[in-house]
C-alpha cells in the first residue's frame, strides 16, 4: 500500500510563510510528477505546482514568485514553500504523486488527505 501525508498547514497572517512537505511511503518502485493542488470553499481543485523527477518546475500564474516547490527523491518528499502569502491562497492543500509500485509496470496517481492552510487578512 503506499500514501501520501502532508504536514506543514496552519495559521498565518497575510505576508506571512508556510512550508508544506508530503512525504510518500509504501512499496514505491519510482515517482515521476509530484504536484501541489489546493481547493478552496466553493471552489475547483487547482494545480499550483508541480516538478519533475529531473527537478523541472511549473507553477500556476497566481503563485509564481511567491511559491517554491522542489523535492527530495531519496527521502520520497515533496515541499512547498509559500511566501508572502495572500489571504486568496487560504484553501486545502493536497499533494499527488504519479509513481509506479514494486512489481508494477504502470504509474497510478495517489492523493494525500489535504492540509489546511489559512491566511488571515
Amino acid at each position: 500500500q503506499v500514501q501520501l501525508v502532508e504536514s506543514g498547514g496552519g495559521l498565518v497572517q497575510a505576508g506571512g510563510s508556510l512550508r508544506l512537505s508530503c512525504a510518500a511511503s509504501g512499496s514505491i518502485f519510482s515517482i515521476n510528477y509530484m504536484r501541489w493542488y489546493r481547493q478552496a470553499p466553493g471552489k475547483q481543485r487547482e494545480l499550483v505546482a508541480a516538478i519533475t523527477s529531473g527537478g523541472s518546475t511549473n507553477y500556476a500564474d497566481s503563485v509564481k514568485g511567491r511559491f517554491t516547490i522542489s523535492r527530495d527523491n531519496a527521502r520520497n518528499t515533496v515541499y512547498l514553500q509559500m511566501n508572502s502569502l495572500k489571504a486568496e491562497d487560504t484553501a486545502v492543500y493536497y499533494c499527488n504523486a504519479d509513481l509506479q509500485r514494486v512489481g508494477e509496470r504502470f504509474l497510478f496517481m495517489c492523493w494525500g488527505q489535504g492540509t489546511q492552510v489559512t491566511v488571515s487578512s
